[in-house]
């Protein structure tokens, strides 16, 4: 972690701020920082070397962001999330996803003709064309991290594919608040993701045909391959908790 200076190549507090959520997010993702465990703002500071403020900072918006959870007199623990919470993060991205691809690509009453103009102006621009093929390829990384069942390495490309492709189709306040959601969903679902021995198989792994499905303006089959998604995430962590 690099440590705050001045000068030129120095470290601004914001950006040190950053680094410092997004290493912990991480932590938390990666099943190092598991629910319920404690920290204090100085044990992290010392972890990486840095002053306590940019420390506190991060912390706070990751509790901001419902990751951590922060207690006035014993500083902050990793979020506990239920699976109801579970099932709740999957009925608000059903939503916020239709939002984003279904509603502008159908040409459905609830969206204005200068909306559906728009993006099909953005879909025939060339650097759409371009983007999209960049999110493609994150796809099929994602893809074949998921059939190798590496969560750590389907994580990190997943989130980079749907921050990038919701961008790309929906308004940026959309984008944002999906991005928010599957960071929860993950943390929660990797709590028990991380039991099972063997992931081959049991991941979602499809992307690209999400990617294919919009650059075609084909909402109907976009629609039915998140919703599949959706359900098959659910089940899959509904039949972990049971187990």
């Amino acid at each position: 972690m690099p440590r705050t200076g001045s000068g030129n190549g120095a470290v601004t507090r914001s950006t040190l701020r950053q680094q410092i959520a997004d290493a912990l997010r991480d932590e938390v993702l990666g099943g190092r920082l598991k629910p319920g465990q404690e920290f204090t703002v100085k044990e992290i500071a010392e972890q990486y070397g840095v002053s306590a403020t940019p420390v506190r900072e991060a912390l706070v918006d990751l509790s901001a962001q419902g990751l951590l959870d922060a207690d006035q007199h014993r500083g902050f623990r990793v979020h506990e999330y239920s699976l109801n919470d579970y099932r709740g993060m999957i009925e608000a991205r059903s939503l916020v996803t239709d939002s984003i691809f279904r509603g502008l690509l159908d040409g459905e009453a609830t969206t204005t003709r200068g909306a559906r103009a728009a993006l099909a102006t953005r879909i025939d621009d060339p650097r759409t064309g371009a983007a999209l093929a960049g999110v493609r390829r994150r796809g099929e990384e994602a893809q074949r991290a998921a059939a190798a069942g590496d969560l750590n390495i389907l994580i990190g490309y997943d989130l980079r594919f749907w921050r990038e492709l919701s961008g790309l189709f929906g308004n940026p306040y959309l984008a944002d608040f999906l991005h928010r959601l599957r960071v929860q969903s993950w943390v929660c679902a990797v709590q028990h993701l991380r039991r099972v021995d063997d992931l081959r198989g049991r991941l979602w792994s499809e992307h690209t045909a999400l990617v294919d499905a919009l650059t075609e303006r084909d909402a109907p089959t976009a629609h039915t391959i998140v919703t599949a998604y959706d359900a098959h995430s659910l089940a899959l962590i509904e039949q972990l908790v049971a187990d």
